[in-house]
């Protein structure tokens, strides 16, 4: 089946956790609002938004594209590069970026998620 999905008309039950095992420090909570998960699950979108702490968020056989809504971050990779992120910025993470988010105070996005084969 094709579906067309328009966030503002979902009545999606926000998930809510405390990313405990990616979290460096603070305590960060992260609630997500999955709008659309295709049918091979390979694809997913929606929003997620977090509470203020600095985490890890691996994109590991993954590549998510973000829209920034609402808040800042600051999203530092592995190679030493540093990224502030704000609303109405979008951006791209490729697969295998370990990047390590800062969030100050909070941040929301819309965001798509698309599953890649594991590397080899």
């Amino acid at each position: 089946m094709t579906t067309f999905t328009k966030f503002s008309d979902c009545d999606t039950a926000p998930n809510e956790r405390t990313p405990t095992d990616l979290t460096i420090s603070g305590t960060p909570i992260h609630t997500g609002w999955p709008h659309f998960i295709s049918a091979d699950g390979k694809t997913r979108s929606g929003v997620w938004q977090s509470t203020a702490g600095v985490f890890h968020g691996p994109m590991n056989d993954q590549i998510e594209f973000c829209h920034i809504l609402e808040g800042e971050a600051l999203i530092k990779t592995e190679d030493g590069k540093e990224f502030t992120v704000k609303s109405g910025d979008a951006f791209v993470m490729d697969n295998g970026l370990q990047p390590i988010w800062h969030v100050d105070n909070f941040v929301k996005k819309h965001f798509v998620i698309v599953a890649v084969p594991a590397s080899e």
